[in-house]
This record gives structure tokens, sequence and C-alpha cells, in this order.
């Protein structure tokens, strides 16, 4: 093995542990937080969640067994079933992530009738509507054999091998990163787009009302005045990197990966082998990012995990206690 793919092996196995580690503690806050379960985009999470694990425990460790033997690991079978799934799995953390915009924009621009317009029933029927949709492409391209082990990107994954195909799976890969990628992205863009508008209106008024208050408490100290004003900025850049945060760390880790497939679409552009891993790999980092982008880093989540951190160190600290000799002295009464 070079270099390279000694480099590009570690970075598949350092993916594929952190994303285990921080899907699985999404999937115990989900467990063991009630008001966690009880919030209706909770099930776009666990549905993303575990379209994120079964990525880490099927997907990657063949990209990685492929880098490491540059073949094809297993049998066809196992091969094709992968295939199959890593379809299936990449379109509906797409969509779950379109979905979870939705109910932002929801609940940002219609406050006073989210509760009606996204219930359990809603978000169970956009789910539907994700696996559905998210099924329709891989059981098509299993049907027409365009599953199989590529080299490029060292996976199993949509492959034609029949040259006389070619045209009609042209037409097929367009279709599904069209229909899967951009439907998405167009989706977040405008979602959050809209969400951003609201916020940055209501920055304004808290604004206009913080800077009318200041006027009127002459005698307020000049560091509170100061910190004020720097909660106003903060405020203002809060939404901004949210927003950011949301649609970057999608096109960041998807677009490489999409563009990759459809330029070698082209038989004029020749590809490295090294590049189709690398997008392969922030492709996969998306597992790894959504743990922390939607759910780890919010308040509530944050919370959970930190009871759980505290009620498993007092229940160890009472264990120690317990198992300490009780051979002391005892102090006696000084008369």
């Amino acid at each position: 093995m070079s270099i390279w793919e000694l480099l590009l092996a570690f970075v598949v196995v350092l993916l594929m542990l952190v994303a285990l580690l921080a899907n699985v503690l999404v999937l115990v806050c989900f467990l063991y937080s009630a008001d966690i379960r009880k919030q209706v985009p909770g099930l776009f999470i666990l549905n993303l969640t575990f379209c994120n694990l079964l990525m880490a425990v099927s997907s990657m460790p063949l990209t990685l067994a492929g880098i490491i033997y540059k073949g094809q690991p297993g049998g066809d079978e196992v091969c094709h079933a992968v295939g199959f799934l890593e379809t299936f799995l990449t379109t509906n953390s797409m969509l779950s992530m379109a979905a979870l915009s939705i109910d932002r924009w929801i609940a940002v621009v219609f406050p006073l009738s989210y509760h009606s317009k996204m219930r359990y029933r809603d978000a169970a029927l956009i789910l539907s509507y994700t696996w559905l949709h998210s099924a329709s492409f891989p059981i098509v391209a299993a049907s027409l054999s365009w599953v199989g082990f590529h080299h490029l990107y060292a996976s199993c994954t949509l492959y034609n091998k029949r040259p006389e195909d070619r045209t009609q799976f042209v037409i097929f890969t367009g279709v599904f990163h069209a229909l899967s990628f951009l439907l998405s992205l167009v989706v977040l863009c405008f979602t959050y787009l809209k969400v951003l508008k609201v916020a940055r209106f209501h920055c304004k008024r808290i604004d206009v009302i913080t800077m009318q208050t200041l006027v009127l408490l002459v005698d307020i100290h000049p560091s509170v005045r100061e910190r004020c004003l720097e909660e106003q900025r903060r405020r203002r850049q809060r939404a901004t990197k949210k927003i950011s945060t949301f649609i970057g760390t999608f096109i960041l880790c998807f677009a490489p990966y999409v563009i990759t497939r459809l330029v070698e679409l082209s038989s004029v552009v020749h590809i490295n082998s090294h590049w189709g891993i690398i997008s392969k790999c922030l492709a996969y980092s998306k597992a790894v990012s959504d743990p922390f982008v939607y759910s780890l880093l919010r308040h509530q989540y944050k919370k959970t995990w930190k009871d759980m951190i505290n009620r498993i160190l007092k229940r160890s600290s009472i264990n120690s206690s317990a198992l300490e000799p009780h051979g002391r002295s005892v102090p006696q009464l000084s008369e």
C-alpha cells in the first residue's frame, strides 16, 4: 500500500469510529429524554441517525476493505446488497435534512399554527415519502444490474459495466442526483433563507427596543451598555452561523462526490482514483457531522448527555463509597 492509500484507510477508520460513537450517543439521548421524544423533529433526527449508523456499519467497512485489497471485498451478492443500501441511505439522509428544514421553516414562519401543521402524523407521512422516494432509485438500479463495485471510489455503489447501457445509465444518474441532491439543496436553501429573513426581522425589532431602552437609561454604567451592544451583535450573527452551517456542511460533504459522479459520465475527463476515494470520504463525513450539527450541540441534547454523565458519575461514586472499608476509627466526643 502507498502512503496515500494508508492515509485514506486511516481517514475511513476514523470516520467510521466517530460516526458510530456520535450517532449512538444521539440515539441514547433520544431514548433517555422524554422531552426529546415528544418533539416532532425527533422523528426526522431519529431517521437520520439510523441512516448514518447503517452507513457506518455497511458501506464504510467495505470501502476500507476495497482500499486495502484494491478490489471488490466479498462476493457479488454482498456488494449488490451494500450498493443498494448505500444508494438508499444516502438519498434518505438528504431528504431527512430537507424534512428538518421544512419543520424549522414552519416553526419560525408560522409559529401559531405549527402544532396543527406539523403533527406526528404529518411527520410520519413525510418520512413515508422519503422512504418510498429513496427506495425507488436503488430498486430500478438493481433490476437493471447497475449496482456493483466501483474501483474509482473503492465502494459498492451505482455502477454500469455494460457499454450498450451507457446512455440509459447517464440519464438515470442525472435524474437520480437531480431528485436527491439538487432537490434537497433547493429545499434547504428556500426554507432556511426564509427562516433567516424572519430571524433578522425579529433581531431588528429587538435592537430598536434595546437602543430605546439604553437612551432612556441615562445613568446606566458604560460596561452594561457595552454588554448590551455586544449581545446585539451576537444575536445578529447567531442565526446566520447556524443556517450557514446547515447549508454549508450539506454542500461541502455531498457536492464534491455528486459532481465527480456526473463528470465521470463524460469519457473526456480522467478522474484520479485518489480523488474518487476522497470525494467518497467527504460524503461519509456527513454521517459524522450530522449528530453535532442537528443534535449534540443543541441545548436540549447537551443537557441530556450531561445529565447522563452526572448520573453515571454519581452512581460510580456511590458504589466506590459503599466498597470502602468500614474499619475507620470513630471520633470521640470531647468531654
